[in-house]
């Protein structure tokens, strides 16, 4: 199950707008390039600044890539055999590739909490609740950024590994980048980079399959959609406007 959060911590972990506007759901079968995505990410936030489009979470995988946020390091990259792309969001280098699930989410913070904390926040429990539906206890920490799972074992040294990444930007109040979700991606890919930056070993990376989760990514999916609609509000498909 997943980890229950304090009341008051809960509460403020909900973010839904003020006019109760559905937001636009859609999901992109195959693998879509990155720099095409992020391309149309950013076109899509700014129509949301200018009120010209509604909200959107985009559901889609990307071909095997490293990305480097504004915090990256080049040492973090141990091994280049992937594309190293810059970007805008924020964190440090990260692996994307298939059998991770990307959301990327494009909310209009106007419209619920000026509080980039706060949505941040949003964002971990709303992860945190999708792996709660598969029986993954997910976790924050307040030094480290993401979504972990404690691996330890009794009268053995510490272990952590992280399941999900979170890299976001704020650009006039709206939000592009998210989330992503190791559903089932191969997981030797992460060892050619320092993930997130994180350099202690007892800090690993983990998937809902490497936890004995044979779940699909249209299970994940699903999940994600309840999870998302009782944390900031209800949802259409995007096909459907």
């Amino acid at each position: 199950m997943s980890r229950i959060l304090p009341e008051a911590d809960a509460a403020s972990g909900r973010l839904f707008r003020s006019d109760g506007q559905a937001v636009e759901w859609r999901v992109s079968p195959g693998q879509v390039d990155y720099e095409v995505a992020t391309q149309e990410m950013e076109m899509r936030a700014d129509d949301i600044a200018k009120g010209r489009a509604s909200e959107l979470v985009w559901l889609l995988e990307h071909p095997p890539l490293f990305t480097a946020g504004i915090r990256s390091k080049e040492e973090d990259i141990l091994s280049p055999r992937f594309p190293v792309i810059k970007t805008k969001r924020g964190g440090q280098v990260t692996y994307h590739g298939p059998g991770q699930r990307i959301a990327y989410v494009m909310l209009d913070l106007r419209t619920r909490n000026r509080d980039v904390r706060a949505f941040v926040s949003a964002l971990e429990y709303w992860v945190i609740e999708t792996l709660g539906a598969f029986g993954v206890s997910g976790e924050r920490r307040a030094d480290r950024v993401g979504v972990w799972v404690d691996r330890s074992q009794p009268n053995a040294p510490k272990r952590e590994d992280k399941i999900a990444a979170i890299g976001v930007r704020i650009r006039r109040w709206v939000s592009f980048h998210g989330v992503s979700i190791n559903v089932e991606p191969d997981l030797s890919h992460f060892g050619d980079i320092v993930p997130c930056g994180v350099h202690d070993p007892a800090f690993g990376v983990t998937s809902l399959v490497d936890l004995g989760r044979p779940v699909t990514m249209q299970d994940v999916d699903l999940e994600l959609r309840s999870a998302f609609e009782g944390v900031f509000g209800r949802t259409v498909d995007a096909d459907a406007r």
